[in-house]
């Protein structure tokens, strides 16, 4: 397995949302998404992940946006591109450009809907993992994927293609988190895909978060983070717990459709826009969050005209 520098791929790497304006991707506020990543403290930024509605991206859109984050991010902090898709032809075409575009590592989820035996995933990935050069890891989430690996296939994988690092575990399954790295060693690299398991997880060995509520919470994942490296782990729980309603509320519906009302109601990003069959919270929805919001700190109730 490739030797990865100590603190590269690890930390708090949040998915970046997809902001839309008219229908359209809005590539300036996705440049102004990365440098508030930056700013407040993440570790990396994950570019196409489920949480940026790649589904609804065309090649050419998901392309684009690995672009724009490499510029924007101007090397402060890795860029790990999602590259996978249902087709394996055009996991091809988005792992070259991205590697062309100067992404840091690949982050390719399971091939999703037809259900592939192991035995396809490893041809899959070991194919995939020979066309590059980058670091890359699998993302394991079969509540959507509909498929799980086993630590089989990720075994032969890894003796097939040296640059395969890890995966992108979004399973409530420590047990497989603790197999795997007694099977590859800690440096293998398993960032937390499940919000209200990030704390849990990391205390077995986890290396860091892709988590969509650092969208909105960067600061705090990324301490989160730096206090389980450096063993104060009543100071990481405190935040764990601090955190535990608002992940909870990233799955009150689909995600991002949550996340996306919480950005734009607290300025993060200019339009609540999705793109079809996604929609905006609805108006109850939209009431339950704004709850969530003032209890954690973030969105001060409105003042009466009585009480100012």
């Amino acid at each position: 397995m490739m030797q990865l520098p100590k603190n590269f791929l690890k930390g708090s790497i949040p998915p970046l949302i997809t902001p839309f304006k008219n229908g359209k991707v809005d590539y300036d506020a996705y440049a102004d998404l990365v440098e508030f990543q930056v700013k407040n403290g993440s570790h990396g930024i994950l570019v196409t992940g489920t949480t940026s509605e790649p589904s609804t991206l065309t090649t050419d859109e998901r392309n684009r946006c690995v672009d724009v984050a490499v510029e924007a991010a101007r090397g402060k902090v890795p860029i790990v591109a999602a590259t996978g898709s249902q087709s394996h032809a055009e996991t091809i075409l988005l792992s070259e450009y991205a590697e062309r575009a100067r992404a840091d590592a690949l982050l390719v989820v399971t091939p999703y809907y037809i259900r592939p035996p192991q035995r396809g995933l490893v041809a899959y990935y070991n194919d995939i993992g020979k066309r590059t050069n980058l670091p890359w890891m699998i993302y394991h989430i079969p509540g959507r994927a509909a498929v799980s690996v086993t630590l089989d296939t990720l075994d032969q994988i890894s003796k097939a293609c040296p640059n395969y690092v890890g995966m992108k575990h979004a399973v409530d399954d420590l047990g497989f988190v603790s197999k795997c790295l007694d099977h590859f060693g800690k440096n293998f690299r398993i960032f937390v895909g499940l919000e209200d398991l990030s704390y849990p997880m990391m205390t077995v060995g986890a290396c860091g978060l892709m988590n969509a509520v650092g969208n909105l919470m960067p600061k705090k994942l990324a301490r989160m983070c730096e206090l389980v490296w450096k063993g104060n782990m009543k100071a990481a729980q405190k935040i764990h717990y601090e955190l535990f309603e608002i992940n909870q509320a990233v799955f009150y519906d689909t995600n991002p459709i949550p996340m996306k009302y919480m950005m734009k109601k607290l300025g993060i990003m200019p339009k609540n826009e999705h793109r079809l069959p996604m929609m905006p919270a609805p108006k109850e929805l939209e009431k339950r969050l704004d709850g969530v919001l003032k209890r954690a700190g973030l969105l001060k109730p409105k003042l009466s005209r009585k009480s100012s």
